[in-house]
């Protein structure tokens, strides 16, 4: 007699997710940047991390890598309520967190709201991050802006306070924009690394109010 009885799927044959994904490739940006890791062995691994499909397929790449700390049982604190201080609104809930891109373009501009912790990743695309109408959700906020032969440009306004702290591997890593910072405004730390790509953060002036209009239009649109 047969059963209809399913065989139970092997656990290492799920599918990862894109998040998965990026965790390992930080994973592996940390090693190479405390030199575990050569630039031939990062590139491997890296396209080893993308070509992906299950976690039979991605746990292997680490394997002989420490294990980073996770955070375990921190409580969240309660979100600050929003404030302004002279022209930067702060402490609004973002909408989204971190933007990956693979072989392909995305950008944040207008009226959106910068995380405390944002990530940023292209893979062969492009990203592009336009601050100068944004809000943020803390004074204090951290962009992860990584590339692999891609490109991610920052625009960032006049006062903001921002401190580069980015490498490039065969790639370009913008340093921290001049210009002197307003004593109200939030600080901007942005870090990360370029292989074989570029990360650009440039100062650009307010927006005009029709380049606004366009920005909020396209974004409801």
């Amino acid at each position: 007699m047969t059963s209809n009885v399913p065989e139970p799927i092997d656990p290492r044959q799920l599918r990862v997710s894109d998040s998965e994904r990026e965790t390992v490739a930080e994973q592996l940006r940390v090693a190479a940047g405390d030199g575990r890791l050569d630039l031939d062995e990062l590139e491997d691994r890296i396209t080893a991390v993308y070509s992906a499909k299950t976690y039979a397929e991605l746990e292997p790449i680490t394997r002989d890598l420490p294990a980073g700390t996770a955070a375990r049982g921190a409580a969240s604190a309660p979100a600050p309520a929003p404030t302004t201080r002279g022209r930067w609104r702060v402490g609004l809930k973002p909408g989204r967190t971190k933007t990956v891109v693979v072989m392909s373009g995305s950008g944040s501009k207008g009226k959106w709201v910068v995380p405390k912790r944002y990530r940023a990743f292209a893979w062969m695309g492009g990203i592009e991050l336009d601050l100068r109408d944004a809000d943020f959700e803390d004074m204090e906020v951290t962009i992860k802006a990584s590339t692999w032969m891609g490109g991610i440009g920052i625009i960032v306004p006049e006062g903001l306070n921002v401190h580069v702290h980015g490498f490039g591997f065969m790639g370009a890593y913008s340093g921290t924009p001049g210009g002197e910072a307003d004593p109200t405004a939030p600080t901007v730390h942005i870090r990360g690394f370029a292989f074989m790509g570029a990360v650009d953060v440039k100062r650009k002036p307010q927006k005009a109010p029709k380049e606004l209009h366009d920005d909020r239009r396209e974004l409801s649109s």
